[in-house]
């Protein structure tokens, strides 16, 4: 199957809206709210930006420039847990401002690269998933922040499950997603 080419400007669309939506989401929430989880080794709000920004510096404009640069060797392995160090002792304030100032500077970069319809179909290498085009990395970097809205709004609406009485059975939200298995039977952390 031919990869479909993404459109940039819609790409580009939704990156742009990432951190607006998680300040005035988040900004100014009691902590016990930042901090809240859906249980088990599931991540709250603050874990999500922190994940977020390690992203910005190490994921979606390197392993671009690495497809662009003609690599062979396959991207580096992206570690999903970094950060419960990076970001340990900041202030979220701190955090959603870190992570509006890296999407500003990565999307001046996107921008810089001057891609061309031939770029998108451009090929890299995934540790994990084999071989992904340039477009497939960029289409994802855009559903990867809304699939980490969305969980952030999930997990702000569970805080008040109980809360809600019955109307809960009306509220999707507050139902447990369903996770695709992993092949090894447990979750990976190299995305």
């Amino acid at each position: 199957m031919t990869p479909h080419k993404p459109s940039l400007d819609n790409i580009v669309a939704i990156l742009a809206r990432t951190p607006a939506s998680l300040s005035a989401l988040l900004e100014g929430l009691p902590q016990a709210l930042v901090t809240v989880t859906e249980g088990g080794n599931t991540w709250s709000p603050y874990d999500v930006i922190g994940h977020l920004i390690y992203g910005e510096r190490v994921n979606w404009i390197p392993r671009a420039r690495h497809i662009l640069a003609g690599e062979t060797r396959p991207f580096d392995p992206f570690d999903r847990t970094a950060q419960f160090t990076q970001s340990q002792g900041k202030e979220l304030s701190e955090l959603l401002k870190t992570f509006e100032m890296l999407r500003r500077e990565n999307l001046a970069t996107l921008a810089g690269m001057n891609l061309t319809d031939t770029d998108f179909f451009r090929v890299g290498h995934h540790p994990e998933l084999g071989e992904v085009t340039l477009g497939q990395l960029l289409a994802t970097w855009a559903v990867h922040d809304l699939d980490h809205l969305g969980q952030i709004a999930r997990t702000l609406a569970k805080a008040h499950t109980s809360a809600v009485g019955p109307w809960g059975r009306f509220l999707s939200i507050l139902k447990d997603r369903q996770h695709e298995p992993a092949s090894n039977g447990a979750g990976s952390n190299k995305a």
